[in-house]
């Protein structure tokens, strides 16, 4: 099956040559736009540098440099005999107390979510400490799989403590979790956050489409309502090559 063509015109791309800003850098910002907001889907082909260039009144340099820009961010591919290719989008996402499924959601990325397992089981120990509830405690495990554009991004695992909110696989898999517990009545007010890296065991490469040994970033969150009470603790692992989690740093 072929791929589709991206029509230049239907992506409304164009620069502005009264600004100090280079023309190959507007032009693979409006690209890279074009890709995290879905309009430039993965797979879709590129098209001619040439025809590009005419149509936008570049030189063929100039667009060549825009899209190895691209290819050097990992969102483009060059194939020999089928022109450059867009590979994927990677969604950034700020660290602020917010759901992946409303940050996908907002980037245009068009989240699903696949249940992998719904049930009630003792807490851990590191998951009672969480939770601040006694190891054994009844709490709730929900484990998911979020995709974007129907191609896999995380794996999701959250615990909870029993009885807060009715978390049918059926509501799980059309919504997001927070959004869930507002719903519900819950006022999330803080998190404490950790995150980190490591490499992706056979089983979690398989269900993210990534290889055995593939970079994974890892993030642990215990959430807190407006009375102080824990009520959810994540832990989560996410594709490097397809998520970056972005911060800001203030001068105190």
């Amino acid at each position: 099956m072929s791929k589709p063509t991206a029509d230049p015109a239907a992506l409304e791309l164009g620069v502005d040559r009264s600004s100090p800003v280079p023309l190959y850098y507007q032009l693979s910002q409006q690209l890279e736009a074009a890709i995290e907001k879905g309009r430039l889907a993965p797979g879709s082909l590129l098209g001619n540098e040439i025809e590009l260039a005419a149509r936008l009144g570049l030189s063929r340099p100039t667009v060549r440099q825009a899209i190895q820009s691209l290819v050097d961010k990992g969102l483009m591919v060059r194939r020999r005999g089928v022109g450059t290719q867009v590979v994927h989008s990677q969604v950034r996402r700020p660290l602020e107390l917010s759901s992946l499924y409303d940050d996908l959601e907002a980037a245009g990325q068009h989240p699903t979510t696949r249940v992998l397992r719904n049930t009630v089981e003792p807490a851990p120990a590191a998951t009672a400490a969480a939770l601040g509830v006694p190891e054994g405690t009844e709490v709730h495990l929900v484990e998911r799989l979020r995709s974007a554009h129907g191609e896999p991004m995380a794996l999701l695992r959250n615990h909870l403590p029993a009885g807060l909110v009715d978390l049918s696989t059926e509501r799980l898999e059309a919504t997001g979790l927070y959004r869930m517990l507002r719903a519900a009545g819950v006022t999330l007010h803080s998190a404490r956050q950790t995150v980190g890296a490591r490499l992706a065991t056979a089983e979690e490469a398989a269900q993210l489409a990534e290889p055995e040994g593939a970079p994974l970033l890892t993030m642990e969150r215990t959430t807190y309502d407006d009375t102080g009470r824990a009520v959810e603790f994540g832990s989560h692992i996410y594709r490097a090559s397809r998520y970056a989690f972005d911060f800001q740093l203030l001068v105190r």
